[in-house]
């Protein structure tokens, strides 16, 4: 196992690398976020291929994949037709300063990124390269699994309604409080820590013994979609875009977990 996930780690850094070259050339690094998920997609395969056939490595391969596809398609539609995200305009200096925006980048965007998409989809990885040959999916696994579905339907759904909403011109300046919004802030990122925690209970049915050392990644994404750039940083900016209407969404609706909305 361990040769394999060296492997994996040496793969990532050369894309990752790669990816900061390319950055360069086009003077923006956002795109970077579309690269999360589908380089954890990655690596589940390839891991997969050093692995022993099995049905639980099949399934743990599915699960990591499809969330991972869907997740770096969505962000890179986005990414393509809003352009460069002003979370990264703040953290890089500006891209006519090539030697600091390249040096800066490669440290704290792509080289950072590597290790933590290491981190995050390490559950995965290492359920899949421990499984046997021919195991079969843990009964304790369907658990994890219909922990990953719940959050598959909060993340799908609610990046689609929220996309529906933002299409819509009379929506403009206004704040989507609808449909999963209603009972959650952020359906999407509630649906992407349901979504990781299952994959981790999902392989800890293959191998607890080695898959528990693997709780950091889990523990790491939720700390990061709640306090860090997931719905802290995105809310910073909704407040000074929206105002008191955004205050009053957040009084009335639950920040991360869905619960029915407070009265007025």
């Amino acid at each position: 196992m361990t040769d394999a996930l060296l492997a994996n780690a040496v793969q990532l850094l050369g894309g990752m690398v790669l990816l900061w070259i390319i950055a360069i050339g086009l003077r923006s690094a956002s795109f970077i976020d579309a690269v999360w998920g589908l380089a954890m997609a990655a690596l589940a395969i390839t891991s997969f291929v050093q692995a022993e056939p099995s049905d639980a490595a099949l399934v743990l391969t599915i699960m990591t994949g499809a969330w991972g596809v869907r997740l770096g398609i969505h962000l890179l539609r986005r990414y393509l037709r809003e352009g460069e995200d002003a979370r990264y305009r703040k953290i890089l200096p500006p891209p006519d300063d090539r030697f600091n925006f390249a040096i800066t980048a490669l440290w704290k965007v792509f080289l950072l990124q590597g290790v933590l998409i290491m981190l995050v989809s390490s559950p995965a990885q290492v359920g899949i390269l421990t499984a046997r040959a021919e195991q079969t999916v843990p009964t304790w696994a369907w658990a994890g699994v219909a922990l990953y579905l719940v959050g598959i339907f909060f993340e799908w759904v609610g990046d689609w309604q929220l996309a529906r909403f933002k299409a819509d011109p009379a929506n403009t300046g206004k704040v989507m409080n609808s449909g999963l919004w209603r009972y959650t802030r952020h359906p999407n990122y509630f649906g992407d820590a349901c979504a990781w925690w299952g994959i981790w209970l999902a392989a800890m049915s293959i191998d607890p013994a080695s898959v528990i050392w693997t709780l950091p990644g889990p523990i790491f994404l939720t700390f990061t979609l709640v306090k860090w750039s997931g719905a802290a940083m995105t809310e910073a900016g909704m407040r000074d875009k929206y105002g008191e209407e955004f205050a009053a969404y957040v009084r009335r609706t639950s920040g991360f977990i869905p619960m029915p909305p407070k009265s007025a």
